[in-house]
């Protein structure tokens, strides 16, 4: 089965934006490191020179993780989808049934989340739990943390802010 990666525009662009910069920015750097390092001398004792050589593999396991992100990506505009239940993009307003905490969420792509600021994966556990519910639905999910109970006040979509200005 085929691999989608949903996300935004603003996900898409912020990992090519990435990928440029490892790729013309940092990796030019290391690559100049490495040759500064080899001036250095005897290979088995230069720390520059191995510290170097493991930036490039991490830079380069990196652009690897990026290109398979970017090659199964499927941009979604969340404003055209229905929000009647639970999808990609969908703002959820719930109480938690056990401490009467209001708590909302959006579900946005992986590359994307930030639950410090109510973003959270599509693939994360308490997303899956709640993709196809509605407004009105008592739902009780399995989290890391442990289990929890929710009822969802509020499926809406509103425009997603992704970064703190």
């Amino acid at each position: 089965m085929e691999k989608i990666e949903p996300m935004t525009l603003f996900g898409y662009e912020k990992l090519q934006a990435e990928v440029k910069y490892l790729k013309e920015v940092r990796r030019p750097q290391i690559v100049k490191d490495i040759e500064d390092a080899l001036e250095h001398g005897d290979l088995k004792e230069n720390a520059e020179y191995h510290a170097a050589k493991e930036n490039q593999r991490t830079i380069d396991g990196r652009l690897q993780d990026l290109a398979d992100i970017i090659g199964c990506a499927k941009i979604v505009n969340p404003s055209e989808l229905e929000h009647a239940r639970i999808s990609f993009g969908s703002t959820v307003v719930m109480t938690d049934m056990d401490t009467d905490e209001e708590v909302t969420y959006t579900i946005v792509g992986g590359c994307e989340s930030n639950p410090d600021m109510g973003l959270i994966s599509f693939g994360s556990p308490l997303a899956k739990q709640l993709l196809g519910r509605e407004e009105g639905d008592e739902v009780k999910v399995q989290l890391p943390g442990g289990k929890k109970e929710f009822e969802i006040d509020e499926v809406k979509y509103q425009e997603i802010v992704f970064e703190c200005h």
